[in-house]
């Protein structure tokens, strides 16, 4: 019995390989997950088309939208993610952490479903948002990711946010600021949901005259302390445009103990978010087949290839001879 060629003995070493693939064990070790909760800012403000996707202008939400179905994709198996929408004072939880593998799709379908006219009013106090959500992540023992634009409509009143009033650092996490540094137009709907153009001046308030009006309003035309502590003439400002709050943003994240961070692509949101929430060790797998099945794979590419090569056309093998 003569000895296997070398053909039948990648064949038979390929096929072990395949084997071993089939029957690998899954390695067990700790890993690093994390316990999410994400609060997407769904008011009108939202809207704006200040990013850009696939060469096309995308607005903040869908830009939000994107970004946290890829901030689930990047999070390690284990992990667990809830939603809840922010709209007019406070958080509503769409449904608490689960796990970011297993329910990837459904997670995935929720996050795409996200749309402005789930709001159930107008207004958008922003403090007032934060804080419910900084009261929801607390008993599901989660991290907070609160994305938001941290433009406040109404306006502050000239007295500023309302301090917290929970346990500064109690909740980790990060607020997110969405949208870009210069201010653009608003889109504006119609009952029916048609876009219908950009807020004006006139539709929106551009100054909040509750409680006490600001230092110098003395100096305002029309001034009067009783009759007119405001001036006599209407605000004129830029709240029917919007531009992300920066500063805003980051002095209520310094009162509740979050962290800010800009909102950049799906990996910069993962790197934030292991930089700032707590892991949680689970006890997670690793699938040694992959290893073995690329092997197997290799040799038979390589078989395909050296046959490839002695069945080349002739010239190119008498080029060969007649070059040495």
């Amino acid at each position: 019995m003569g000895r296997p060629d070398a053909r039948t003995l990648v064949l038979a070493a390929a096929f072990l390989l395949a084997l071993a693939a089939i029957v690998a064990p899954q390695l067990q070790r700790p890993t690093d997950a994390y316990r999410l909760l994400a609060v997407v800012d769904i008011t009108g403000s939202m809207n704006v088309r200040d990013y850009s996707f696939e060469g096309r202008p995308a607005s903040r939400l869908d830009t939000v939208k994107r970004t946290l179905s890829g901030l689930a994709a990047r999070l390690p198996c284990g992990s667990r993610m809830g939603l809840g929408i922010f709209t007019e004072r406070r958080t509503y939880l769409l449904f608490e952490p689960v796990e970011v593998c297993t329910a990837f799709a459904p997670l995935e379908g929720a996050i795409g479903a996200l749309n402005w006219r789930m709001a159930w009013e107008g207004d958008s106090y922003i403090y007032s948002g934060l804080y419910s959500a900084v009261d929801l992540a607390g008993p599901l023992d989660a991290d907070l990711i609160f994305l938001t634009d941290g433009q406040e409509a109404p306006p502050l009143p000239a007295s500023g946010a309302p301090a917290f009033a929970g346990e500064r650092g109690k909740v980790r996490g990060l607020v997110v600021g969405v949208g870009g540094i210069e201010p653009a137009p608003i889109p504006k709907f119609d009952r029916d949901g048609r876009e219908i153009g950009f807020y004006a001046m006139t539709d929106v308030p551009q100054e909040n005259r509750h409680g006490l009006p600001p230092t110098g309003s003395e100096q305002r035309e029309g001034w009067h302390p009783r009759n007119a502590p405001w001036g006599a003439d209407e605000a004129a400002g830029q709240e029917h445009l919007s531009a992300v709050r920066t500063d805003h943003l980051k002095d209520l994240a310094e009162a509740t103990g979050l962290t800010y961070a800009p909102l950049a692509d799906a990996g910069t949101l993962a790197a934030e978010v292991k930089a700032s929430a707590r892991p949680h060790p689970v006890a997670g797998t690793m699938d040694t087949a992959p290893l073995p099945a690329a092997l197997a794979l290799l040799l038979l590419a390589g078989l395909y290839l050296a046959q490839l090569w002695d069945r080349r056309p002739l010239f190119l093998r008498n080029r060969r001879i007649s070059a040495s």
